[in-house]
């Protein structure tokens, strides 16, 4: 049986502006928990309560451990459209769910010619999904929607899918390249992005 999928992306979107006050502390730190107690205990997430600032904390730094040296270092001056597309991909390596709608969904799609990833493209990958990840079948309903709406809200928040889920065709920087292509698996094709150039901001 594959490894059971993490499904705790229930909310914060992409975390893009939270990755921004969180690289600087790091950086100067090289520590992850010292840098998780920074942020708690100074509320530089600007959370209402401790609860959900702790939570918050607690989602963005396990999606920041993904990321090497390097790219956090590169985050604390990169320029927006490159912030958000390194949290990306610290959201699917983080998340092998998320890593894998964005392999056979997101990006299929734009190979496929389509212009659009809907609620339906989501629940059907769910449902193929739970052919093979009995944990699927456990969750609840309120729970899946939860997931869906945030996992959509991450891709509108990178710059994917516009507000009616049109797939919009990045342009990913020869830095963001770099980091992608040093890793052992594709993860370019967790992007929706042709096989080849591919024009900035140019919607299918």
């Amino acid at each position: 049986m594959p490894t059971p999928y993490k499904l705790s992306f229930v909310v914060g979107g992409l975390l893009a502006d939270q990755a921004a006050i969180a690289a600087p502390v790091y950086a100067e730190l090289r520590d992850w928990k010292a840098t998780r107690e920074n942020i708690d205990e100074s509320n530089l997430l600007h959370c209402r309560t401790q609860s959900s600032a702790e939570r918050m904390g607690r989602e963005l730094i396990q999606r920041m451990r993904t990321l090497d040296d390097g790219e956090v270092v590169y985050l604390t001056t990169a320029p927006s459209p490159d912030r958000r597309h390194l949290m990306w991909a610290a959201m699917c390596r983080r998340y092998e769910f998320v890593a894998d709608f964005a392999t056979e969904v997101l990006h299929d799609q734009v190979l496929l010619g389509a212009t659009t990833v809907t609620a339906e493209d989501f629940d059907r990958f769910w449902s193929s999904k739970a052919l093979w990840h009995p944990e699927l079948d456990e969750v609840k309903p309120s729970t899946a929607r939860k997931l869906r709406t945030n996992l959509f809200l991450a891709m509108h928040e990178a710059g994917f899918l516009t507000a009616d889920g049109v797939i919009v065709v990045p342009l990913l920087s020869p830095r963001v390249v770099d980091f992608l292509q040093a890793g052992t698996s594709n993860q370019i094709s967790w992007f929706p992005v042709p096989n080849g150039p591919y024009p900035a901001g140019d919607r299918l």
